[in-house]
């Protein structure tokens, strides 16, 4: 930064003397034209005539025969006159002719004296050098390469070199991958000590492949293998690789692992690996374009690997299936290691990182906040403690407390509250009835999860919204917890049509949530009765994200009208199963709608207690970290 800053001033600095010098040129210029331009060679020839001139020094030129230029001192002026003289020997006979004529004049003859040739051509060579200093120094601030580097920096490296990391991340600061940690031990020793390896004849992975949702941790995990194996790494964006001019991209790739190889062992980290190695050959582009030749120059480098060079190229991806397979196959990227969002033990230890430097309160319980948290990735969860530490200190308290984390988890989850907003009453109960559709078929249901907050106070895109808490951590759905839900989704739209005698937009978002469902469980996990367990059509037949531009669909067009006839099937049954809750459920629908437009927001104890006895099924509800009411 500080080399760009100087090459800035410098290049500032030659701008103004040139322009300077420019101008005083053009200033020169313009006097000595403005002065010589009233007195001319006829002037002269009739000031001789009429007894005038003082005296006149004549100085041929050197560079032209028989012309030259006098210096005229007038009678009564100050100041002398130059004139260009077109003809010396004619001249000279009109200066004798004069002289006869008026003694007293004088006339001087000048040996003609060739100027220094650097006093004519300097001014021409600061211009010109001055402007081709700034034209380097400009082009090279555009590339990127500073006042330090040697020549255009278009094809060099962009990784971030890192020797010893003032912020240098171990595996103990990585919490919830413990069999990921493992996996990575074995390429942290053998860049620790890879004679041990070499002597015995084994091959260390040449490539890891990271894969996992977005916030797991892949790229945190591969700094830490760096920082336990303390050699250099070197950090680089996919897209960092790829350029407008052809072949920087596979220059960039080449001086990257020279680089690499020169300090090694040394580690290369790739994070978003799929923006240079999607599939190559797809896509309406075609094939041979910038971004595949930088793929070829990446699969030969790490091809062309000696077994003691001690590089090893770690990359990041959540897009696994649009990689290029040449890039997958052993001897490139050996070892894949899927990192997925951590379990309530892996969370709890993620929380426990993330507090660190914090005060909390002593009420805090991190293991219910990580049983609450299902589906969270270390991301989501680093970001829930900050947004907790926010509120506190918005609140003037002195420690983090478990209202906060609450409040925090809500904003989070579903967004801040738009307590400002002006809704009329109308649409204030339309939005209660909504809500408490919802609520009540989410109670209703068996397999779904108890509520914990019904709310009518806008927040974000919503004008309110139903929260449940998972009561665990769930790897699979059954067909029946679906169906559910997609009644659950359905209930605010039946409320809805049955007691207001009409239906609003508002139910939009869950009708495209519950279709999305049907279509699913009929089209990827074959749960149709109809259809039965088949599979049809691919995820991966987009264009667009690195598959082939003509594919076959894998069914036939009466099969189409049996998906979505199927589909309207499930949607439709769902929805007659939510009007049916509702309608058995009426009076508790009007007693929630009643709460609702008091308090705005009500817990899922003070609806369970509107029902008659015995009317739900009792479900295991934890609670989430205290009392509900109180938010």
């Amino acid at each position: 930064m500080v080399k760009q800053r100087h090459a800035k001033n410098i290049s500032i600095f030659f701008l103004l003397v040139a322009i300077l010098l420019m101008f005083s040129m053009l200033m020169n210029i313009t006097r000595n034209n403005e002065d010589d331009e009233p007195f001319t060679y006829a002037h002269l020839l009739q000031a001789l005539e009429n007894g005038e001139v003082e005296s006149v020094t004549l100085t041929p030129s050197m560079e032209v025969h028989n012309v030259g230029e006098a210096e005229v001192q007038i009678i009564g002026e100050e100041d002398p006159h130059t004139v260009d003289i077109p003809n010396i020997s004619g001249f000279e006979e009109l200066l004798r002719q004069a002289w006869e004529d008026q003694p007293e004049l004088g006339i001087y003859f000048n040996a003609p004296q060739r100027p220094s040739i650097w006093i004519t051509v300097l001014p021409f060579i600061l211009v010109f050098g001055g402007s081709l200093i700034v034209l380097m120094l400009v082009l090279r601030h555009m590339q990127g390469g500073g006042m330090g580097n040697r020549g255009p920096s278009f094809g060099r490296s962009r990784a971030r070199v890192s020797f010893l990391d003032k912020r240098k991340v171990n595996f103990e600061q990585v919490a919830g991958l413990e069999e990921e940690k493992e996996e990575m031990e074995e390429i942290v020793s053998f860049l620790k000590s890879p004679q041990k390896y070499n002597e015995i004849g084994a091959r260390i992975p040449k490539g890891v492949l990271l894969v996992g949702p977005p916030g797991t941790g892949k790229t945190f995990l591969a700094r830490a293998v760096a920082g336990e194996a303390n050699v250099p790494f070197y950090s680089i964006s996919g897209s960092d690789f790829v350029e407008l001019y052809v072949g920087v991209g596979a220059s960039r790739v080449r001086d990257l692992f020279e680089q690499a190889k020169r300090t090694a062992p040394s580690l290369i980290i790739i994070d978003e690996v799929d923006a240079v190695g999607r599939r190559r050959g797809a896509g309406v582009g075609g094939g041979h374009d910038e971004r595949e030749q930088t793929l070829n120059q990446l699969l030969v480098e790490m091809d062309g690997f000696a077994v003691n060079e001690g590089v090893i190229v770690i990359a990041a991806t959540n897009r696994p299936d649009i990689l290029d397979p040449a890039l997958l196959r052993p001897g490139r990227f050996d070892r894949r290691i899927v990192v997925n969002p951590p379990d309530i033990k892996g969370r709890e230890a993620v929380l426990t990182v993330h507090t660190q430097g914090k005060q909390l309160d002593e009420d805090v319980d991190l293991h219910v906040v990580a049983q609450t948290t299902a589906g969270f990735t270390p991301a989501d969860l680093e970001n829930l403690m900050n947004e907790s530490a926010l509120l506190a200190a918005r609140g003037d308290k002195t420690s983090i407390d478990m209202e906060s984390i609450r409040k925090a988890f809500i904003k989070v989850v579903v967004g801040t509250e738009k307590k400002s907003r002006v809704i009329t009453e109308k649409e204030r109960r339309i939005t209660a009835y909504h809500e408490a559709g919802h609520a009540i078929c989410h109670e209703v249901m068996p397999d779904l999860d108890a509520t914990y907050m019904i709310s009518i106070i806008p927040t974000g895109r919503a004008g309110g919204y139903v929260m449940s808490l998972p009561s665990e951590d769930k790897a699979y759905h059954s067909k029946r917890f679906m169906e559910q839900g997609i009644v659950s989704l359905l209930g605010g739209r039946a409320a809805e049509a049955l007691i207001l005698g009409d239906i609003t937009s508002g139910a939009a978002n869950d009708i495209e949530r519950a279709t999305t469902i049907a279509r699913n469980m009929v089209v990827k996990f074959g749960m149709s009765e109809t259809l039965g367990p088949i599979q049809f059509g691919n995820d991966n037949e987009e264009v667009f994200i690195g598959r082939d531009l003509h594919h076959t669909r894998n069914y036939s067009e009466e099969v189409a009208s049996q998906i979505d006839q199927e589909i309207k099937r499930i949607v439709t049954d769902n929805y007659n199963q939510a009007m049916t809750i509702i309608q058995t459920h009426v009076d508790v629908l009007h007693k929630i709608v009643d709460l609702l437009m008091e308090k705005e927001r009500v817990s899922g104890e003070e609806v369970r207690k509107l029902f008659p006895p015995g009317a739900l099924v009792a479900k295991e509800n934890k609670g989430f970290m205290g009392d509900e009411s109180s938010l």
